[in-house]
């Protein structure tokens, strides 16, 4: 699609101005906006030309123009210009992250909420557990005469627990034997390698014991699932509701928001750095209406997870854009020195 660089920078005008208020842009609006002077005429003209090409749109309502997502597209991809963090916003960032001996999953929690703060939009931050993850301690832990709480702590630094019933009476000698037993036959062994059927083959190893332990093994199974499924968190879905454009769709979305597969979904087929998907182009049909811009982030040098921006199509692009790319460099030096220190 070929545009000249006046219906360019027509089109530029529109996007930022309507990014900015929400309402149809006219072409009095559009004048005052550029760097040369040209008719009123000669904008409208522009603004047919655009419209027909399929990157305005005109609420019936309105005499004003909006721009459509194909419109957005050339937007992001050729005319925007990033308006990158000042040294006191990069501060703000790094002082949300400035704690000792953070936890992996609060600093993912953590992150989500802080980006949901700064762009006023829903966020979503994952991570992706390498196959190179073991199990690196088991713990169980007496809560009462037939409870205990079991603990598995994974060598990136992540720990699950989970209260476990069982059904005898617990004493010290079986307590002791239970972390002897699992902490033997689990620690060092990959966490994507502990199957169901795994700990149906320790299990027999216990013999006549099998069926009383089995409630803590299948326990124990369930924490290093969790683990090797990665973390998952969103917030700021109640920001959503702030944008009359989603007046109509607020309960499909809020209901997307809590749908754990389906955000997954959005995020896990993106490998670029920085990936936008805009409007229509999102798979999920409920999502049309949104744009959504993901980052990876590393640990190292491998990626391990994402972070996800979701809101209206009229998005801040270069505002957002260069947030989400500072949470994500941020949050993954960070998780690199706290697992380092495991």
């Amino acid at each position: 699609m070929k545009l000249d660089i006046r219906k360019l920078k027509v089109l530029t005008a529109i996007v930022e101005t309507y990014i900015e208020t929400g309402e149809p842009v006219g072409s009095k609006t559009v004048a005052r906006k550029l760097d040369f002077q040209v008719s009123s005429a000669t904008i409208r003209n522009d603004m047919a030309a655009l419209f027909d090409m399929g990157l305005l749109e005109q609420p019936h309502t309105s005499a004003g123009r909006v721009p459509s997502h194909l419109g957005y597209r050339i937007y992001v991809d050729q005319l925007m210009h990033f308006q990158p963090l000042s040294e006191e916003e990069q501060r703000e960032i790094d002082a949300l992250f400035n704690v000792r001996d953070p936890d992996p999953d609060r600093l993912l929690e953590d992150a989500a909420e802080a980006l949901a703060d700064y762009t006023k939009c829903a966020t979503v931050s994952t991570t992706i557990t390498p196959k190179t993850v073991q199990v690196k301690r088991v713990e169980i832990v007496p809560a009462g005469a037939r409870t205990v709480v079991v603990l598995v702590i994974a060598t990136n630094g992540v720990i699950k627990n989970k209260v476990c019933r069982v059904d005898f009476g617990l004493t010290t000698e079986i307590v002791e034997f239970l972390n002897q037993f699992c902490n033997g036959r689990l620690v060092g062994k990959s966490v994507s390698d502990i199957s169901q059927w795994y700990i149906n083959s320790i299990a027999v190893t216990l013999g006549d014991y099998s069926t009383l332990f089995v409630p803590v093994l299948a326990t124990v199974y369930e924490l290093c699932r969790e683990i090797n499924e990665g973390q998952f968190y969103t917030s700021g879905s109640v920001n959503l509701l702030g944008y009359k454009e989603f007046s109509d769709i607020a309960r499909d979305l809020l209901l997307t928001m809590n749908n754990r597969e389906q955000l997954l979904g959005v995020l896990a087929s993106k490998s670029d750095a920085v990936f936008i998907t805009i409007g229509k182009e999102n798979p999920q049909s409920e999502l049309a209406d949104t744009s959504v811009v993901v980052t990876r982030y590393k640990i190292g040098e491998q990626n391990s997870g994402a972070i996800g921006v979701i809101g209206p199509v009229r998005m801040d692009y270069a505002k957002i854009i260069p947030h989400i790319e500072y949470f994500s460099k941020t949050l993954g030096k960070l998780l690199a020195e706290t697992f380092e220190q495991e």
